[in-house]
């Protein structure tokens, strides 16, 4: 199995049964921390590539937006309206709507636009990130064509009492802090943590509607975000825990104008998330309700109100059939409210679903997916998918292995879609998808050196892709569109130890075609070409340098040319931005510990733009320090 459930109280308990026997009540022990259980994501995806972004990786990322993260250290490409703007993420060239997000195992995608914010999204709201790449209808339902997104809170049991306070300071007037306190025991971990982030976003740009294009100062820009999360879990025993957090958070922002325009638009997003799980550990088998709710409130100049609110409860049975077979069985429920200015509306949705996996011997892997999720009595298209991975050669410092999926995956209408007033259709149908993928994985230890690659192809059909069209004295959306998407994708991460000294490279290439089969008129010229705002090309890579308590890196990443309109009648030309930073990890006393970094952002001051006339900011600089009590 990928891996195998152990009861965070049973593995607790056993290291303090493994304890000496000599040590009495007045000796200090350092009691071993022990998380809060989490499912594993990759148990049921054999022959598709999750990605594990960790704590320590966004430790440098501590009150940014996670967008700034992805777009920086990843391949995938955001679609970034500016530096704390809208920022949509597009995977394998699908859209914005095509990729599902999770927090703690909640969509959290917004039922009325059907996407998801990233920069909305500070990274001090979560612990980890899973990047799911490409089709996972069958696993999570609705929106998942492109890929998946999952946000995870670990608290851990056993830590004890723990303040941390962290700072970021810089240019342009960013001015982040978080301050955080933990305590846990064997049986009861708690966590509370408040931060706010602040940017006035002034930085210098070259307009470009004015004759002799002058430098100016961006104006009506600035972003203000605060935040409010608790964590609790509780160890009733052996077998049984409660998990629940709650997370708040509130962006007040003036939306940037595009170069050349004065407007002062205004944007206030307000977001409420809750999830409250129980598992149960029985033998061979683990039983997981779930209930939470997420409320979501937009607000456009004061006068646009937008407000929705999702109700979940779910359950699910994952057992092991036998040492061979593992068997996932579940069913979840959401209720959705629509308070829009617009229209109101409600909408409920059912869904079933079933995971199986099989390893009939330590070289080869099969697991398939079920799912069918009714929505106000429309039936979604049924969605299987199924994986496979084959060693085909290991030796003790290397091994090769194959790897298989194919999938389909749908997405449900919008709330806007269907009822938006005036020109919504409530007749749509859903959107579908069909994906296959092959790839091959290679890992080579040796000594201190480590060496792992990954490469996938991958092939897709969206069809009944739904787009507005002009009807009348309005626009209405129609399911007109069919895009078939082809790519690569390749990872590697290197890694060598010289005594103190460790060396790291890491990278990422997409290279993603995203062609338009249809056209919607007469008169248009968007068949056969590639979507808008979709890079064919992106690579991103990173080497580090570490000795003792310093470190160091360099990163870069470069788009390629993207196409702003459907003809691609015009184009943004390609950019190569360079990062570099350095940190300094200490102790005090041993009780007191914490780091202090410090980045150059854009080194080399590229003028560039993501969208297009939407400045972004040249070179500028960042200082953090965390502090440990």
């Amino acid at each position: 199995m990928k891996e195998d459930y152990i009861s965070p109280i049973f593995y607790f308990e056993n290291e303090m049964k493994s304890l000496p026997k000599s040590l009495t009540e007045s000796d200090t022990v350092q009691l071993p921390e022990v998380e809060v259980f989490k499912a594993s994501l990759d148990k049921y995806t054999f022959g598709q590539q999750v990605q594990t972004i960790t704590e320590k990786d966004l430790e440098s990322f501590q009150g940014l937006a996670l967008s700034e993260y992805l777009q920086q250290r990843t391949g995938l490409f955001l679609r970034q309206y500016g530096p704390g703007m809208l920022a949509s993420l597009t995977m394998r060239g699908t859209s914005a709507g095509h990729n599902a997000v999770f927090w703690n195992g909640l969509p959290i995608n917004s039922p009325s636009l059907g996407q998801t914010d990233f920069s909305i999204l500070p990274v001090g709201g979560f612990d980890q990130v899973a990047v799911h790449f490409g089709s996972g209808g069958a696993l999570y339902g609705t929106d998942a064509i492109g890929g998946a997104i999952h946000l995870n809170n670990k608290p851990k049991f056993g830590s004890g009492h723990q303040v941390q306070v962290a700072s970021l300071f810089g240019s342009f007037g960013r001015w982040n802090q978080q301050v955080q306190y933990c305590f846990s025991n064997k049986k009861f971990s708690s966590r509370s943590r408040f931060y706010r982030n602040f940017s006035r976003n002034d930085f210098p740009f070259r307009n470009l509607s004015k004759i002799g294009t002058p430098i100016e100062k961006q104006e009506n820009a600035l972003v203000e975000q605060w935040g409010v999360m608790q964590d609790l879990a509780w160890n009733l025993n052996s077998k049984n825990q409660f998990s629940s957090a709650i997370w708040w958070n509130k962006t007040d922002r003036q939306v940037q104008p595009v170069i050349g325009s004065n407007t002062n638009d205004t944007q206030q997003d307000q977001n409420l998330r809750w999830v409250l799980d129980y598992f149960h550990f029985g033998k061979n088998k683990i039983w997981n309700a779930k209930t939470g709710l997420v409320r979501d409130e937009l607000i456009f100049n004061i006068n646009s109100i937008y407000k929705t609110t999702q109700y979940f409860i779910a359950t699910d049975l994952d057992w092991e059939i036998h040492p061979k077979w593992n068997s996932k069985s579940g069913i979840r429920y959401t209720y959705i409210i629509g308070n829009l200015s617009t229209y109101d509306a409600t909408d409920s949705r059912l869904e079933l679903y079933q995971s199986i996996n099989f390893q009939p011997n330590e070289k080869l892997s099969f697991s398939m997916n079920l799912r069918q999720l009714v929505y106000e009595g429309n039936w979604a298209p049924f969605t299987p998918s199924i994986g496979g991975e084959w060693s085909i050669w290991k030796s003790k410092v290397q091994s090769i292995q194959f790897k298989t999926a194919f999938a389909r995956s749908f997405k449900v209408p919008t709330l806007n879609d269907r009822f938006w007033e005036p020109g919504g259709n409530p007749d749509l149908e859903s959107e579908k998808s069909w994906s296959g993928e092959i790839g091959l994985k290679h890992v080579f230890v040796k000594n201190n050196f480590n060496f792992e690659q990954q490469i996938t192809h991958f092939r897709m059909s969206v069809d009944n892709w739904i787009i507005w069209l002009p009807n009348g004295s309005f626009w209405s959306p129609q399911n007109i569109r069919k895009v078939n998407n082809s790519g690569l994708e390749y990872f590697l991460d290197v890694t060598q130890q010289f005594g103190e000294w460790k060396l790291g490279l890491s990278g990422n290439y997409a290279w993603n075609r995203a062609i338009n089969q249809t056209n919607t008129s007469e008169n248009d010229r968007s068949m056969g070409k590639q979507l808008p705002y979709t890079p064919e090309h992106k690579f991103q890579s990173m080497f580090s340098i570490e000795k003792g308590v310093f470190s160091s890196f360099l990163n870069t990443q470069r788009v390629g040319e993207r196409f702003v309109a459907t003809d691609n009648a015009g184009k943004l030309k390609p950019y190569q931005l360079w990062d570099i930073g350095v940190n300094y990890r200490w102790t005090l006393g041993g009780k007191i510990s914490g780091n202090f970094g410090a980045q150059i952002n854009n080194l080399f001051n590229t003028d560039y733009q993501v969208l297009r006339l939407r400045a972004m900011p040249g070179r500028n600089y960042q200082v953090n320090l965390n502090i440990t009590l």
